[in-house]
């Protein structure tokens, strides 16, 4: 199997596939939405320290548990440590196909968005009538095509393999997300409210940081990186064993990074430049990102009939280099695990995930009953409810695995193999120290909170 598995055609490749995984909507609003709660600088100090200090680490591990078997998740686990340890794999199987069944209906609201703009940008803007986006969500033909259109998008992608695909794919939407993002942040940065972005963002007062601002720092930079889902394990399956695995885990984090601190730059400006804006941001998010950001573009950002489906375009490409590594997670396991081909294991798995996404889609205000399911306190809806499992659960409970196996249980020289120069050098026990007790202490500490009534949705 790993003499004949297919990898990335260079190492640019694989960092802008693992860097369109890490980058979303997480990256494009949740960050700046977080830190503007948080009240930018010092939490921004905080979030980078836990980006080097947790997000490096446990991707190097993820990468290198996938390089190291030349097999997705599971399977991986069980190569490696035995079929005990294949539950680590199987949680972020999971979380991979929970996370992508409900992200597919979000991701499908872009498309609208960006119909909706361009008709504006061609005929003139016009104000939507008050719940026009409530009448959007109910809409249930709409929901169903416009998820199923996003879903057909990830499999064809998926299906084309990973040169031909993923790779080829990425290559395209990576350079021109970061074009769009870089036009938003010059045309944000011609607005009056400029100077008071970069200072709030970037100038600390830690008079303001709070202990739950630590907390939620730490769990920003983990959920960013798409850590714990699988992703990274399965995409470091196809690393050549010639390529830095610690190399390469730098760069995709820095260049996540380098995305969410854009767009916080860039949201800030807008929040600080429209006034009575910072007053209505205690909302949803998503009313945010769908609802008030198009009136924004139209109403008072110069350049507005331009950004407004330029910046949607780049909502959609964010999405899709997401969904595509979620994907791949789910279709490398019946691949690896199987035996099926890739044409096989991407039907089956697509099938299987748009059933989810079926009643994700219906549940945003489509079908009653699915909207008022509530597992959990405050999350109404199939949605919210997997939202909250994926990520207060899955997700960290599969990183703390993956950081317990190798910090604990992977043979230390079968790791200093594996990553080459890098461990063989003085910075390598710093770095499995941070594996074996920092990591496992931080995400131990999240759970926690989980359990304690935190929510890190």
């Amino acid at each position: 199997m790993a003499m004949t598995r297919a990898h990335w055609g260079s190492r640019l490749g694989f960092v802008l596939a693992a860097s369109g995984s890490a980058v979303g909507l997480g990256n494009l609003w949740k960050f700046p939405y977080v830190t503007w709660e948080n009240q930018g600088g010092a939490f921004v100090l905080v979030y980078l320290a836990a980006v080097v200090l947790l997000g490096v680490p446990i991707m190097t591990a993820e990468i290198l548990v996938g390089r190291r078997a030349q097999l997705s998740p599971v399977p991986a686990f069980e190569k490696l440590g035995g079929g005990g340890w294949s539950a680590v794999g199987w949680l972020g199987v999971a979380a991979g196909g929970v996370i992508q069944s409900y992200y597919m209906v979000i991701a499908g609201w872009s498309l609208w968005s960006f119909y909706q703009c361009a008709g504006w940008s061609l005929g003139g803007y016009t104000s939507p009538a008050d719940g026009a986006f409530g009448e959007f969500l109910a809409n249930a033909p709409l929901q169903l095509s416009l998820t199923a259109t996003f879903t057909l998008a990830t499999a064809y992608i998926v299906w084309r393999g990973i040169g031909g695909g993923i790779e080829t794919a990425t290559k395209i939407m990576m350079p021109l997300l970061l074009a769009i993002l870089l036009y938003l942040l010059g045309t944000a940065l011609l607005m009056d409210g400029r100077d008071q972005a970069l200072r709030m963002l970037f100038l600390p007062d830690f008079s303001t940081l709070r202990a739950s601002s630590l907390l939620e720092a730490v769990g920003q930079a983990f959920f960013s990186l798409s850590l714990g889902l699988g992703a990274m394990i399965t995409y470091g399956s196809y690393i050549s064993k010639e390529e830095s695995i610690f190399r390469s885990s730098v760069a995709v984090v820095a260049l996540d990074t380098a995305v969410a601190l854009i767009a916080a730059v860039a949201m800030f400006t807008i929040i600080f430049s429209v006034e009575g804006l910072s007053e209505s941001l205690s909302g949803s998010t998503v009313g945010m990102l769908f609802v008030t950001l198009p009136e924004l573009f139209y109403t008072q950002m110069p350049g507005g009939v331009l950004l407004a489906p330029a910046f949607y375009v780049l909502v959609a490409a964010a999405a899709l280099s997401s969904t595509i590594s979620l994907g791949e997670v789910v279709v490398s396991l019946f691949i690896d695990r199987m035996g099926w081909t890739r044409g096989k294991a991407t039907l089956v798995a697509t099938g299987v995930v748009f059933l989810g996404s079926i009643l994700a889609a219906l549940s945003v205000g489509a079908v009653p009953a699915l909207s008022s399911f509530e597992l959990f306190a405050g999350k109404a809806g199939v949605l919210s409810t997997l939202d909250h499992v994926a990520a207060n659960l899955l997700l960290p409970l599969g990183g703390l695995g993956t950081t317990v196996f190798v910090g604990w249980f992977l043979g230390r020289e079968d790791v200093r193999e594996e990553l080459g120069a890098f461990g063989q050098s003085a910075v390598f026990s710093v770095w499995l120290w941070l594996v074996r007790v920092v990591a496992p202490v931080a995400i131990t500490a999240l759970l926690i909170a989980v359990f304690m009534g935190k929510d890190f949705s």
